[in-house]
């Protein structure tokens, strides 16, 4: 591979995937309009969290295959991973992809190859990235190839995803996507699948909101059973077993940069047609206030007005330090509406990111009524509670993650509540 890559976008997923084609013997050069994120990866360090990025960002640099800026440069093949957020009133915002793809108009040439990995509404290749690619006056298909390749990894796990992973490419040409085959192959050892460009960009937000349908079902399935004397978390692990059944787990709501996003895209796109997604987003989006009543509600019944309330877990998802779309920073919302004094706490959030936020684990829960858990790092899967200060009073205790040990917790005389568990309701297992 002698192709020279420019990656426009150096977050959760364009920095590992130029790290990755640098590792793999491709030279890369990096942009993000993100100043002191550019100057922390050009001296070795990292503004973001991924097992195995700084092993392979260091060498990358080390041998001279990656190079950051703020600006694009000279290259055969541009990669667009930039954000593609919501509006407040859950509209796509596809500006990012508008100016990362007019960034990179100056620099094309005869034969050059464009992009987009990042989540995007069926016809943004179309109707965003085409209208700028023509202002280089090189004829698409034939002399400027664009295709859609989106990521399709969890963070965490990030490079063995990368690798392993099946991958989806769809080109405005037939060409343009062999063209994006040839160039992922580098790495990739899935299959990668070859279609078009609108399809490729539907079945990205498809799986997605596939995901977040099934959530919304589960958290469906935890109110019912906290009326009916069940514990969801058994009845779905036990409807598992059924070969053909798949449930997700319920929790306190949704959150990261793709499903609590992707499938607003179909809502707009097709209002009248997506009303089992909406119904679904609603659902979801409804769960941090649900989560916050249930926390109001433990507290009156021991007749605690006002209360405060510890949360642990500031991420959307458990081991990683992404803040984006976060339930947790809803529930806390939520609860300062209700009247609630909040703290928070996240081994994985090192510089301090909220108004709430502490920067240790005693901090927070000293002399508080309430420990909600929603974020389920390991750090506080393996929380022996029996060393757990908390002043002169045990808090009740709200699991929302299924991710701590009941009877530990019960026997270091905290009193248990699990969202979704209508079955023990606090009362100490035997």
């Amino acid at each position: 591979m002698t192709k020279k890559i420019c990656v426009v976008g150096l977050g959760y997923i364009g920095l590992p995937t130029a790290v990755m084609f640098a590792n793999s013997g491709v030279r890369v050069h990096g942009v993000d309009i993100n100043e002191k994120a550019v100057n922390m990866i050009a001296n070795k360090q990292l503004h973001i969290e991924e097992n195995g990025l700084q092993q392979r960002l260091e060498q990358a640099i080390d041998q001279e295959m990656f190079t950051v800026s703020t600006q694009p440069v000279d290259a055969d093949v541009y990669i667009i991973a930039v954000p593609s957020p919501i509006n407040a009133d859950n509209t796509a915002n596809l500006e990012y992809i508008r100016q990362a793809t007019a960034s990179v108009v100056p620099y094309l040439k005869k034969g050059a190859l464009v992009i987009l990995e990042s989540t995007v509404p069926p016809k943004t290749v179309e109707n965003v990235m085409l209208p700028e690619l023509r202002r280089s006056n090189l004829t698409l298909g034939e002399d400027l190839f664009v295709s859609h390749s989106p990521e399709r990894v969890i963070p965490g796990k990030i490079f063995e995803e990368l690798i392993n992973n099946d991958r989806i490419v769809g080109g405005i040409t037939p060409k343009s996507a062999e063209l994006t085959k040839e160039l992922y192959q580098t790495f990739v050892q899935g299959q990668i699948h070859l279609t078009d460009a609108t399809t490729a960009e539907l079945v990205k937000v498809m799986e997605n909101t596939y995901r977040d349908v099934n959530i919304a079902f589960a958290n469906e399935l935890a109110k019912i059973a906290e009326t009916i004397d069940v514990d969801i978390w058994e009845a779905i692990r036990f409807a598992n077993f059924h070969p053909r059944v798949n449930i997700h787990t319920p929790g306190p709501g949704v959150g990261g940069h793709c499903i609590a996003v992707d499938p607003w895209f179909l809502v707009e796109l097709s209002p009248d047609n997506a009303d089992i997604i909406k119904k679904a987003r609603l659902t979801n989006d409804g769960m941090p206030k649900f989560t916050a009543q249930k926390a109001q509600d433990l507290l009156e019944e021991q007749g605690i007005q006002q209360g405060k309330v510890a949360i642990l877990g500031l991420a959307f998802k458990g081991d990683v330090d992404d803040l984006r779309e976060s339930p947790s920073t809803v529930v806390i919302q939520e609860l300062q509406n209700l009247g609630l004094s909040v703290v928070s706490f996240d081994p994985h959030i090192k510089e301090l990111q909220h108004p709430t936020q502490v920067a240790t684990l005693g901090e927070a829960v000293q002399d508080i009524d309430l420990i909600i858990l929603t974020t389920d790092h390991t750090e506080f899967k393996n929380l022996d509670p029996q060393t757990l200060n908390t002043g002169d009073t045990k808090p009740l205790v709200l699991d929302t993650k299924n991710a701590l040990n009941r009877h530990n917790w019960e026997q270091a005389g905290f009193r248990f509540f699990k969202l979704g568990d209508g079955k023990n309701n606090g009362i100490p297992s035997i």
